[in-house]
C-alpha cells in the first residue's frame, strides 16, 4: 500500500514588498507598492498596508495611488529578490530534493521521505517558515496536506506568517463550502462559466458528472472532477520543464504610428532571442500581446512544424502577427512576445536557413 503523501506549500508573505521593507526600515508599517509611480505605472507587488486599501499587483499606478494616496512607490530590484530566493530555496533543499518552484517566492515540496527525520510535514513546515525568517528577516505562510491541490489552499488560509493543515480524508469536506473562483486552476474566465452553469462552490461541482464536464471544459475536466472530491494526483516536478519565453513592456508613451510598432516589436524579439539563446532552446509558437491605451488586449498566435530557427525568424513572424492589426484602431500602450512549445536547440537543431515568412 503506498504512503499518504505529503506535500508543504509555502508561499512568502507579500514577498518584494516585505523584502523593501526589511532593507528600509522607514518603510515598515507604511502602504508600500513594488512598481513605477507614472502613469504608466503597473504594481508588481504591495504590502498588507496597501492592501487593506484594495492595493493589488498587476493594478495600474495611478488607481493604486487614487485608492492610498499615502502609497509609496518603490522600484523592483529583480536581482535582490532572486538572492533572496535562492536562500529561500536552500532552505528546502535541506529537507526534499522533490521542490517544485512556481515562482521566486513559492513552491512545493513533497516531503513523504524527508531528509531530516521528523514527525510529520506539519513539524518540518513549521521548521522552515522558522529557518526563513531566522535567515532572511521574512514570513512565508505554509499549507500542509496529501495533495498539491490541497496545500496551495491551506497556505492561504492564514496568511500572512500562518500555517493550515488538511488532513487525509478532509479534502473533500473542506472544498465544499468553497467559491469556485479561489480554487487554483480556475480563472476568472472559467469561473464565470461555471457560475453561469450554476456551479458557485466545491459542493455545486461535485454534483456535476465528469460527461457533463468534459463537455463544456474539455480536457480540463478531469481536473475539476477530482478537486472537487478534494483529489489531485500531480507529483511535484523538480524539473517542470519551462513552457514559454517571453518579453512585455509598457510604454511611457503611447505607440500610434507604424514606424514606432515595427522598431518596438524588433526589440522585444531579439531579447526574447537572446533569453532563448542562453537556454539553448527555441519554439514552434509566436505570440504576439498588444494591450490599447483603453486597456483593451489582443494576442494573435502562429505556430510552426519547426522550431523558430533564428533572431531574424522571429521578428518576421512577430511582424507578419502585427501586421493585420494596422492601422490602429486606438493607440497601444504594451507590447509582448512570446515563444513557446519549447524544444531543445542542443537535441534539434534548427536550419539556419529555413525563412519562415514562406510558412505563414
Amino acid at each position: 500500500m503506498k504512503p499518504v503523501r505529503r506535500i508543504i506549500h509555502i508561499d512568502m508573505d507579500a514577498f518584494y514588498a516585505s523584502v523593501e521593507q526589511r532593507d528600509a526600515p522607514e518603510l515598515r508599517g507604511r502602504p508600500v507598492a513594488v512598481g513605477r509611480s507614472q502613469e504608466r505605472g503597473v504594481v508588481a507587488a504591495a504590502s498588507y498596508e496597501a492592501r487593506k486599501f484594495g492595493v493589488r499587483s498587476a493594478m495600474p499606478s495611478v488607481v493604486a495611488q487614487r485608492k492610498c494616496p499615502e502609497l509609496i512607490f518603490v522600484p523592483p530590484r529583480f536581482e535582490v529578490y532572486r538572492a533572496v530566493s535562492a536562500q529561500i530555496h536552500a532552505v528546502f533543499a535541506r529537507y526534499t530534493p522533490l521542490i517544485q518552484p512556481l515562482s521566486l517566492d513559492e513552491a512545493y515540496l513533497d516531503v513523504t521521505d524527508p531528509l531530516l527525520p521528523r514527525p510529520s510535514a506539519t513539524a518540518i513546515a513549521q521548521e522552515i517558515r522558522a529557518a526563513i525568517h531566522a535567515e532572511t528577516g521574512l514570513t512565508a505562510s505554509a499549507g500542509v496536506s496529501y495533495n498539491k491541490f490541497l496545500a496551495k489552499l491551506a497556505s492561504d488560509y492564514r496568511k500572512p506568517n500562518g500555517q493550515f493543515v488538511i488532513p487525509p480524508g478532509a479534502g473533500e469536506a473542506f472544498v465544499a463550502d468553497l467559491p469556485v473562483s479561489s480554487f487554483h486552476g480556475i480563472g476568472p474566465a472559467t469561473a464565470a462559466r461555471m457560475n453561469a452553469l450554476g456551479i458557485y462552490t466545491g459542493a455545486d461541482l461535485r454534483t456535476q458528472t465528469l460527461d457533463i464536464l468534459v463537455r463544456h471544459f474539455g480536457k480540463a475536466a478531469t481536473f475539476y472532477y477530482g478537486i472537487a472530491r478534494g483529489e489531485d494526483p500531480r507529483p511535484v516536478e523538480p524539473h517542470r520543464p519551462r513552457k514559454s519565453i517571453g518579453k512585455e513592456t509598457t510604454y511611457e508613451r503611447d505607440l500610434r504610428r507604424d514606424d514606432e510598432l515595427y522598431p518596438a516589436l524588433t526589440t522585444l524579439a531579439q531579447s526574447v532571442w537572446h533569453a532563448c539563446s542562453k537556454r539553448h532552446t527555441s519554439g514552434r509558437t509566436v505570440t504576439l500581446k498588444l494591450r490599447y491605451v483603453n486597456f483593451q488586449q489582443l494576442t494573435r498566435s502562429h505556430s510552426f512544424t519547426d522550431p523558430i530557427p533564428s533572431a531574424t525568424a522571429l521578428e518576421e513572424t512577430a511582424h507578419f502577427l502585427l501586421r493585420p492589426l494596422l492601422p490602429l484602431s486606438r493607440p497601444v500602450r504594451l507590447l509582448g512576445t512570446t515563444v513557446s512549445s519549447l524544444t531543445s536547440t542542443e537535441e534539434s537543431p534548427a536550419t539556419e536557413q529555413l525563412s519562415l515568412l514562406s510558412h505563414l
